[in-house]
């Protein structure tokens, strides 16, 4: 595929000669006598070029005032700058706008190949970089958070305000597993600083020191084995966002250093003497209640009243099992891309199951389950015994096995309760046969029998059939 190359000048001649120069090298070239012109070309989306090479000085106006106004539209493309009478200050200016190089006419050939070689290669490493991220907006819009419930549709609409708005700090809560992390990225990726890094750390997943370490930043010999320097997670996420997750387990001390960078947006490596500016949105989540653990001070409440700018509160998937309509075909076609499988009819015996579990894992768990379910399929048909969901019920668990019985472990069933209910279920199994339903469990018909006198099972032992 070739590169587009657009050439300002209105040196007809000079044009023409640098036209066919590259078109040789494998450019498709376009000529543009005028800055008039070349923004016709631009707006239109006539061209969307990878380098743009102009004159300084044209009849219609000055290049750098062009590339000021136009820069937002063709952020993709580098700018280099070619001018018969240069100035320190065009050259400087030129450079603060993000001109990849200004040089002076005449211009010999082979360098100008050379820094257009260099600038390709930066050009496009942007233009990748601006792809992912739009490929990152796509995928993070607020319509990612699925779902038709009362809930999702207001979580909808709060997080399209929110990405409009250029916030300092904000806070999701909600129990583990109803998508937090979704949130965040939906929040950086849809907002205004989309095009800067978004750098996430879990808090509860460092120890003390080292979350000190990356989120700060260190000196060499700060602290034994810090042998070179290292840029700390507030350094790294500067122009963007930080998504702190967890972030109620971080100790007071270093809730204290935190609160000093977001008031004063300046940060010090552990070990350094000099601040260093930052300009960080933070987004912080935790499944405990900060409210409740500032007044209890075992969350400092000066820096939960500063991050609460805002806040997103995610409903738990057992109050909103209505989205499960949505949230389940969505989970299956993602899987059955990933695993190769068409898994595509949902019967009514496993909506039924998944609507009535209570989802403590909420869409985390209930993604696990999807995932199970469509690895395991030998078809069409979503295999409805691989849900495996705590609690599922005795009746649904026979009508998948015949053979077996389901016993609950969490303590509401005592073990005599068991026996009885074994014994139960197994001369209902033969017709309350004794001696077929002794043979099904092993034993003889006269243990049988005491036990069937001990739970009293049977009122008319005579009634009994036997063999």
């Amino acid at each position: 595929m070739k590169n587009n190359l657009l050439i300002i000048e209105d040196e007809r001649l000079l044009g023409s000669e640098l036209a066919h120069h590259y078109r040789q090298l494998g450019w498709d070239v376009v000529v543009a006598t005028s800055l008039e012109q070349a923004r016709q070309l631009l707006n239109s989306k006539t061209i969307e070029p990878l380098l743009i090479l102009s004159d300084m000085n044209l009849p219609d106006g000055n290049a750098l005032d062009f590339m000021e106004v136009m820069k937002k539209t063709v952020s993709f493309a580098e700018w280099l700058f070619l001018t018969g009478y240069g100035s320190v200050p065009d050259s400087v200016r030129a450079l603060r706008l993000g001109a990849y190089d200004f040089l002076e006419k005449p211009c010999d050939l082979d360098r100008l190949d050379l820094v257009i070689a260099s600038a390709v290669r930066s050009a496009t490493i942007q233009r990748r970089v601006l792809e992912q991220t739009r490929q990152g907006h796509r995928r993070y819009s607020p319509e990612a958070y699925a779902g038709h419930s009362n809930q999702a549709i207001a979580v909808r609409e709060l997080l399209a305000k929110l990405t409009e708005v250029p916030f300092s700090a904000l806070i999701i809560g909600g129990e583990s597993g109803t998508g937090k992390g979704l949130v965040a990225r939906i929040l950086h990726y849809g907002g205004t600083r989309a095009q800067q890094p978004m750098i996430e750390v879990n808090c509860a997943a460092l120890p003390r020191e080292l979350l000190e370490s990356e989120l700060f930043g260190h000196e060499p010999g700060a602290f034994t084995g810090a042998a070179g320097r290292h840029r700390g997670f507030l350094e790294q996420a500067d122009g963007g966002t930080l998504f702190m997750d967890e972030i109620g387990e971080m100790p007071l001390d270093l809730q204290a250093k935190l609160l000093k960078v977001i008031e004063d947006h300046k940060v010090r490596r552990l070990g350094s003497e000099k601040e260093i500016s930052v300009d960080v949105q933070i987004v912080a989540a935790s499944n405990r209640d900060l409210a409740a653990m500032a007044e209890a001070g075992s969350f400092r409440a000066d820096l939960y009243h500063r991050l609460n700018v805002f806040r997103v509160n995610l409903p738990p998937l057992r109050d909103a099992v209505e989205d499960l309509d949505e949230l389940v075909p969505l989970f299956v076609s993602e899987y059955n891309a990933k695993a190769g499988r068409r898994v595509s009819d949902i019967p009514a015996a496993v909506w039924q199951k998944l609507k009535s579990h209570h989802w403590p894992g909420n869409v985390r768990e209930l993604r696990n389950v999807i995932e199970r379910c469509v690895l395991f399929a030998d078809n069409a048909v979503f295999p409805g015994q691989w849900l495996q969901l705590p609690g599922q019920s005795q009746a649904s668990f026979a009508a998948a096995n015949q053979n077996a019985i389901c016993l609950p472990l969490d303590g509401t069933m005592a073990l005599d309760d068991m026996d009885r209910f074994i014994i139960k279920t197994a001369l209902e199994r033969s017709d309350n046969n004794v001696a077929a339903a002794a043979r099904a469990l092993g034993t003889t018909r006269e243990t049988l029998r005491y036990r069937v006198r001990k739970y009293n099972l049977i009122a008319n032992e005579s009634a009994n059939k036997e063999e």
